[in-house]
């Protein structure tokens, strides 16, 4: 049974759920780009990890661009091991909704995807999107490597002055080291795809990132 708790407060690993030891059941195909969804993934492309609020919109954000193979939603920066998405909404595992973005850096640079994750949620909000409130929907850039790390850094600042001239508040979104990705459930993976009519509260500060 799950108690309930504030699910803006992160939680301590000791008071996490303990999951489970298999990971989740993966598609095998990406239902729109028909590309392997859990890989492998062909040489020379480039891996990147985004939450930004719920996963459902921020993955057709980004499936939709030229130059991506590959994307999948998932759970990261928590402490249970393939969690579900039942056990992530408790709050109790301390992961956030993200999305795997896999892409082609000779058709799109990590920077495109920067300006596309500034631009499509409200990076002042930290654990909240307009009404999806709780740990799982906080701003967070994870990053693979030092490249990665700088790029991400640098466009948070850039983007700070554009919201800054706008009478936007401060930029809460983190800059974090990648952690083990889990996958979501089959039924969240492409779910706008699945359920054109479904919830997306993915909009803007209606600032761009130019």
């Amino acid at each position: 049974m799950f108690f309930r708790r504030d699910k803006q407060k992160m939680p301590n690993p000791d008071e996490a759920l303990a999951g489970r030891l298999e990971p989740l059941p993966v598609p095998e195909k990406h239902l729109v780009l028909g590309t392997p969804l859990a890989g492998p993934y062909p040489e020379g492309l480039e891996k990147a990890l985004f939450g930004l609020g719920c996963f459902w919109g921020a993955e057709r954000c980004f499936w939709q661009l030229e130059g991506i193979y590959t994307t999948a939603v998932g759970y990261a920066g928590g402490y249970t091991p393939n969690p579900s998405y039942e056990e992530v909404c408790t709050g109790q595992t301390g992961h956030n909704e993200v999305v795997l973005v896999v892409f082609d850096p000779k058709v799109i640079s990590y920077e495109e995807l920067l300006a596309v994750f500034w631009e499509m949620h409200d990076p002042t909000q930290f654990m909240r999107q307009h009404n999806d409130i709780g740990t799982q929907y906080r701003s967070e850039i994870y990053v693979y490597d030092e490249d990665q790390r700088a790029l991400a850094l640098v466009s948070r600042d850039k983007y700070q002055t554009l919201l800054s001239d706008r009478g936007f508040g401060k930029i809460v979104t983190t800059v974090v080291d990648a952690p083990q990705f889990y996958f979501a459930e089959q039924y969240h993976q492409q779910y706008l795809q699945q359920n054109p009519w479904g919830y997306c509260n993915h909009g803007s500060c209606q600032v761009a990132y130019a």
